[in-house]
């Protein structure tokens, strides 16, 4: 049981951490100019904010991307994994400037937390655009949604602490 469970972890983990990657990213190589240009909404506030930059959403892009392909040169797929890290990359990254558009509607300043929303929303939209190749057995799913959200504030706190986050959510 205990080895079936590390296997399913294992799996889970291998399959989503393109999207993982492409998420955390844009922290470190983020900045310059936004997405959205400074652009407002038909509300009066931002599209998606200042800190959803071009940079950041490229250097995420290639992270995970670059990470597909070295999974698909390990697991001697280089094609399909190739292909599959660049869907659950550039899912994420959508569903995160989802979760920005969407926070922005409910006037959340960048940087608020909106639970559920910022821990889930990429890597739903990440699972949704690989599904276009692959869809994972629903245990491997069911894995990647309970255990993301640890990781995502875990990974937060250790951002904040290093500075690279304003804050640990």
């Amino acid at each position: 049981m205990f080895a079936e469970l590390i296997s399913l972890l294992s799996a889970a983990i291998w399959f989503i951490f393109p999207a993982y990657l492409a998420n955390a990213t844009p922290v470190v190589f983020g900045g310059g100019r936004s997405i959205d240009g400074g652009r407002v909404f038909t509300d009066g506030r931002p599209i998606f904010g200042p800190g959803k930059t071009i940079r950041g959403f490229l250097a995420g892009l290639i992270a995970g991307s670059l990470f597909g392909i070295l999974q698909g040169l390990a697991a001697g797929q280089f094609g399909f994994y190739a292909t599959l890290g660049f869907l659950l990359s550039l899912g994420a990254l959508t569903g995160d400037l989802l979760g920005s558009f969407i926070k922005r509607r409910m006037k959340l300043e960048r940087g608020s937390a909106a639970p559920g929303l910022d821990q889930l929303g990429f890597v739903v939209l990440a699972l949704l655009f690989a599904s276009m190749v692959f869809v994972p057995p629903w245990e491997v799913i069911l894995t990647i949604l309970i255990i993301t959200p640890p990781i995502h504030l875990a990974t937060n706190f250790i951002g904040h602490k290093l500075k690279l986050k304003d804050r640990p959510y």
